[in-house]
């Protein structure tokens, strides 16, 4: 059978290599010695080095080690976990009330009354 099924795929650079310039450019910082995120590391933990120096290393390189957390919205209280029907039954009744004028309007509710009738 010719052709590549669905999901596969064939030829290119295998998933997570670097390409050439990555490759390289690691390779030169390598060489040279000992990479930033290296050396802020052994100074945070460094005891002879004065604290406050330690604290300015452990924030500079925190990002590079922790991601960061997103922030999150707060639900709405009010809708939030409202089902999908009961919104929009409440929009009906409330588009019906508008809509009357102050005329006298029967709403019939279609939930069924805890007895079961």
């Amino acid at each position: 059978m010719r052709g590549s099924t669905p999901g596969e795929r064939r030829g290119g650079r295998k998933r997570g290599t670097p390409n050439k310039k990555t490759a390289e450019r690691k390779a030169e910082l390598a060489a040279s010695g000992e990479l930033p995120v290296d050396y802020m590391l052994r100074v945070m933990r460094d005891g002879r080095c004065k604290a406050a120096r330690r604290d300015d290393m452990a924030r500079a390189v925190a990002p590079y080690i922790h991601a960061r957390l997103a922030t999150a919205e707060p639900q709405r209280a009010d809708d939030a976990r409202v089902p999908l029907l009961e919104r929009l039954e409440e929009y009906a009744r409330e588009a019906a009330i508008e809509d009357s004028r102050g005329k006298v309007v029967a709403l019939i509710s279609r939930k069924k009354s805890p007895s079961g009738e």
